[in-house]
């Protein structure tokens, strides 16, 4: 028996260093890359417009101490919507929907700019664990409910931001929203509502996130900080405070995970939009995905591209019409 134990110790040392050594080799393998040459990033244009005076930003502080800021537009409603921006940016650019929001009596609309982003970050593409971003919303959450304990609350993401939208809704907070709202969402790599290789936006560094997803799935944490996507934003809408790379547990932490088990936690009123234009993803295969998880709105928003679904004028006046019809006390 102690020549059977012995052996089969051996043979548990062996594979792991073998899983070790091919977790490793994969990190190491995936070093810097630029985008893919001929593929062109998102269309800006939408965005690059003046957005108007902005309201300044506000503070919350996190559980961890940290101060992270936010941007408020107020309304006379009794809806408060809090919205994501999605990756590379922050919550500058849904100005102009988060005004038109709030100036037509929907809700209060508040923008925070997710940890790692913003004008000056902690960390700038960076946060402490994976699911820190949620426990910020929380955070958030809980510092709205100080001044309006008994607001109706809406959580919304655009692209990235409703992926983080997702994951919440997935997790033990979940319920402390009375509705979601996705703009565009990322749902997972491998949903059947991204296009191959969309506009060449992002560059993944594929293999290091197979090697880091390997060496978390043996509690090994300690390289989480290595970045594994870069944003191939165009030099002519950069100005400073734009984020173009992620580590690992940002980039995990922004996105739903497993966005079937996120879809099938809403059982709160859920509208999801996207641009009949959109380069990333296929709008004409969201409704079936997410209709097959839970009940919800699907719509698609005609000659809207991904980014500038955040501007199109048919937009507002569709959430307006579901945040009065279907968010009520």
């Amino acid at each position: 028996m102690r020549k059977i134990a012995v052996r089969f110790g051996l043979s548990v040392l062996v594979s792991l260093t073998i899983y070790l050594l091919v977790a490793i080799g994969l990190i190491i393998s995936d070093s810097h890359r630029e985008p893919p040459a001929g593929k062109e990033p998102l269309s800006f244009g939408a965005l690059t417009g003046d957005i108007g005076e902005l309201p300044p930003l506000e503070g919350y502080q996190a559980r961890d101490g940290t101060a992270l800021s936010y941007r408020f537009y107020p309304s006379d409603s009794h809806r408060v919507l809090i919205l994501l921006h999605g990756s590379g940016w922050h919550s500058r650019y849904l100005a102009p929907m988060a005004r038109q929001i709030s100036a037509g009596g929907y809700a209060h609309v508040i923008t925070p700019d997710l940890r790692g982003h913003g004008p000056d970050p902690v960390r700038r593409g960076d946060i402490d664990y994976t699911h820190q971003l949620v426990d910020d919303l929380a955070d958030l959450i809980d510092h709205v409910r100080k001044d309006r304990p008994d607001a109706t609350l809406v959580i919304g993401g655009h692209s990235s931001g409703g992926g983080l939208a997702l994951r919440f809704a997935g997790s033990r907070y979940g319920p402390q929203a009375d509705g979601y709202l996705l703009l565009a969402p990322w749902l997972q790599y491998n949903a059947t509502t991204i296009r191959p290789d969309g506009s060449g936006w992002a560059t993944p560094y594929t293999r290091r996130i197979i090697g880091l997803t390997l060496l978390n799935n043996l509690g090994i944490s300690a390289l989480n900080n290595l970045s594994v996507i870069r944003f191939n934003m165009p030099t002519e809408v950069r100005d400073g405070t734009e984020t173009l790379s992620y580590s690992y547990r940002l980039n995990t932490g922004y996105a739903p995970g497993d966005y079937t088990e996120a879809l099938s936690a809403i059982d709160q009123p859920l509208l999801v939009l996207v641009g009949s234009e959109d380069g990333l993803f296929y709008p004409e295969k969201f409704r079936p995905v997410v209709n097959r998880y839970t009940e919800g709105d699907v719509r698609v928003i005609d000659g809207a591209s991904h980014l500038g679904i955040v501007v199109d004028k048919s937009v507002v006046p569709a959430i307006g019409d579901w945040l009065e019809t279907d968010i009520t006390d």
